[in-house]
């Protein structure tokens, strides 16, 4: 049964001349996006990864899963994904440590890098191992520009400091001067030591304070807007341009996932609907569970996330599980003409678009570089189902006050 359903399926869906069109239109979107390319050159535990997640917008994004060798001693990320990137992050690893050679990365990234984000701590003076490899990059492109950013500021806020200061003693903008009166003298020192060390070498300096929750500050993107302010400013006009827009790139692209994958979720609904209206008991549990399965796989084919089906199953599997038990447990209902039917061809519409929709929405967070809990999942899993029961609803009532003759005239 679950191979003759498997059958019925995979007839469904666009025709070939809409896949093509949607194909054409998300390679058309990705390639009007130059990648820009960002060269990350910091110690561990710098800021990096705050960083990416911050210009990305992917807080909950597992980033170091992302990275992959690219050198003997860097890695790269792509955000959202390789296949379909809109920005790069090269990382130099090994920074702090001794012996290491930026040769290689040289070679690799001077004509790939558009702009360089060196990140340091404020409360970091070891930095030797750095400067010299950075003099170096500095010097084989001079012209590539090279942005310092200073995070962790509030390490040296005194003990009585609980917030950042406000107005923001740094200005909005990366050229404003610094009132540097207003700081910690703790602070005011590590600064005016990093701007000294750093001047020949970097064309902006940034001071940043990307914090957690626990940590207790109101802020917790301190000096982000400037961040981005100055990437804007150094970038190079086409890429610039790609980073302004990269927000609308995404709401483009996850319209039209969604738009492609609403067939594949209706056509799968009113299959599983009509199994499940079989006027004998039980024998539509294998068929109803194997449609929901196989338009979970095609839905994570459609978005490109071909092994990521099986992670949504897993996610899902607590609350379909409860769906198919109480698929189960209406089935004797069926004995009952008509209304044990109906009944379960409500639940297994609801349920099976329930699940599509959950799965779109859960595929578009992760392409948008977002790691969705399983407790957001089943929040949107448990919308999603309301909402298609109220759509069936609707679908039976229209059916009901139609005419069932519509060349006959009513009777006054």
């Amino acid at each position: 049964m679950f191979q003759k359903v498997r059958s019925w399926f995979q007839n469904r869906g666009l025709s070939p001349r809409s896949q093509e069109a949607f194909q054409a239109e998300r390679t058309r979107l990705l390639s009007a996006t130059p990648v820009p390319v960002f060269w990350l050159f910091g110690k561990t535990g710098s800021g990096k990864t705050s960083i990416i997640k911050y210009l990305t917008k992917a807080e909950r994004a597992a980033i170091g899963t992302g990275f992959r060798p690219e050198t003997k001693q860097s890695q790269r990320y792509d955000f959202p994904s390789s296949d379909q990137p809109l920005l790069q992050f090269l990382d130099t690893r090994g920074l702090g440590e001794i012996g290491y050679d930026p040769t290689e990365d040289i070679d690799r990234f001077d004509d790939v890098a558009h702009l360089m984000l060196v990140t340091i701590r404020v409360t970091d003076h070891a930095l030797e191992p750095m400067l010299e490899p950075l003099r170096r990059i500095r010097k084989a492109k001079p012209d590539r520009p090279i942005i310092l950013a200073i995070t962790c500021l509030h390490e040296l806020y005194p003990p009585e400091q609980e917030q950042h200061l406000e107005p923001d003693p740094f200005g909005q903008s990366p050229t404003d001067e610094w009132d540097m009166d207003r700081l910690p003298e703790a602070l005011q020192r590590g600064l005016e030591e990093h701007r000294n060390r750093f001047r020949e070498l970097v064309d902006v300096i940034v001071p940043l304070d990307f914090t957690l929750p626990e940590d207790g500050f109101t802020v917790s993107d301190f000096g982000g807007d400037r961040l981005q302010r100055a990437l804007i400013d150094q970038l190079p006009a086409a890429y610039r341009q790609t980073f302004l827009t990269m927000a609308d790139v995404m709401g483009s692209l996850r319209e039209l996932h969604e738009e492609q994958a609403t067939p594949f979720i209706l056509g799968a609904s009113t299959m599983a609907a009509t199994a499940a209206a079989v006027p004998l008991p039980w024998i539509d549990i294998p068929a109803v569970a194997g449609i929901q399965s196989e338009l979970i796989r095609r839905l994570g084919s459609l978005y490109g996330k071909k092994l990521d089906w099986e992670q949504f199953l897993q996610m899902a599997g607590a609350m379909g599980g409860r769906l198919l038990l109480r698929q189960a447990i209406r089935e004797p209902l069926k004995l009952i003409p008509f209304v044990g039917q109906a009944a379960n061809a409500a639940l297994a519409f609801a349920s099976t678009y329930g699940l599509g929709e959950a799965c779109c929405w859960y595929y578009g967070q992760r392409l948008a570089g977002h790691s969705p809990t399983q407790a957001e999942l089943k929040e949107v899993l448990k919308d999603r189902i309301a909402e298609a029961h109220k759509l069936w609803a609707k679908h039976q009532a229209s059916e009901a006050n139609s005419t069932p003759f519509p060349n006959e005239k009513e009777t006054p």
